[in-house]
Order: C-alpha cells, then sequence, then structure tokens
C-alpha cells in the first residue's frame, strides 16, 4: 500500500525530478507529462501538492481491487486452487429474471438461452410452475405460446392474447 508520507517526500523531490510522486502512485503517463513539461509548468506541482492526499486514497484503491482480483492476500493454499466454479443459478431463479425482464412473459426459449438448459427442460419447468399456479400459459396472436406471471406483467400488456 502507498504511503502519504513517502507520496509527500517524492513530491518535494518532484522539484528535481518532475512527476516521481506520480510514478510512486503508479500514474506512469501523468508522471511521463510532468516530467517531459517540468511538473506542467510548476502549475501541476502546486495542483498536486494541495490534492496529494486523494491520490493516494485512490492509489491504494486502486492497489485493493488489483489485489482482489489477483487473489494475493489470499493464503497460497487458495490460491493453488484451480478456478472458483461459477454457481449456476437454479433454473426457478433463472425463469423469475426473464419474467421480471420481459414484462411477466416468459418462453422456453428465453429459459433455456438464458440460464444453459435445453429447451426441452426448460419447458418443463415452465409447464410445472403453471401446473402449480404460478404462471398461465397463453397464446399470442401469431400462435407462440408464452408463460405469463401476472405478479411481472404490466397492464398495457394484458390484453394481447387469445383465450384457451
Amino acid at each position: 500500500m502507498f504511503s502519504l508520507t513517502i507520496a509527500r517526500l517524492m513530491w518535494v523531490l518532484s522539484l528535481f525530478v518532475p512527476g516521481l510522486h506520480r510514478f510512486y502512485l503508479g500514474k506512469i503517463g501523468s508522471g511521463l507529462l510532468y516530467f517531459f513539461t517540468w511538473n506542467l509548468g510548476f502549475l501541476g506541482f502546486l495542483i498536486d501538492g494541495l490534492s496529494l492526499p486523494n491520490m493516494v486514497a485512490e492509489a491504494n484503491l486502486r492497489e485493493k481491487y488489483r489485489r482482489a482480483i489477483s487473489f494475493e492476500d489470499e493464503p497460497i493454499s487458495l490460491q493453488m486452487r484451480p478456478a472458483r466454479k461459477i454457481q449456476k443459478m437454479s433454473v426457478e431463479k433463472v425463469i423469475l429474471q426473464c419474467a421480471k425482464n420481459n414484462n411477466g412473459l416468459v418462453t422456453p426459449g428465453s429459459v433455456a438461452l438464458e440460464g444453459d438448459y435445453s429447451l426441452d427442460d426448460a419447458k418443463k419447468y415452465l409447464d410445472k410452475l403453471a401446473s402449480k399456479g404460478y404462471s398461465e400459459m397463453r397464446i399470442t396472436d401469431n400462435g407462440a405460446i408464452v408463460y405469463v406471471f401476472p405478479d411481472f406483467q404490466k397492464e398495457s400488456v394484458k390484453g394481447e392474447f387469445a383465450d384457451l
């Protein structure tokens, strides 16, 4: 982690080696700019003197994110394990998420696509939810079968179906 004391020391030394504090904080691009323009004509030196605590906090936050992504702070036993398996969402959750995103309308194709299920499995789960009364099976005006979840349906969509 970066130290404010060291950053201030580097900032003072940047009077002689421009941009030194920026290199220390991992801002290589702006460090080069400061180096070649002699701290942006000294104006950058003054501005950085005021904003140095925020720059250190930002650099520390970037470092925490980098370590979290690369698992550097975890014990070696966890680092040597294979990558974590992504837990598959339950089919009910996938169906409800599809219903929420599509104004209460769900097709087997949308569930299969969202949850990486086969069309047959998606239809089986949708039929099961319909038989339990959680959804209704409807036919659109063009003949497509959809499952309607009234909890997620907006009023403007309710009249677009033929009766079974």
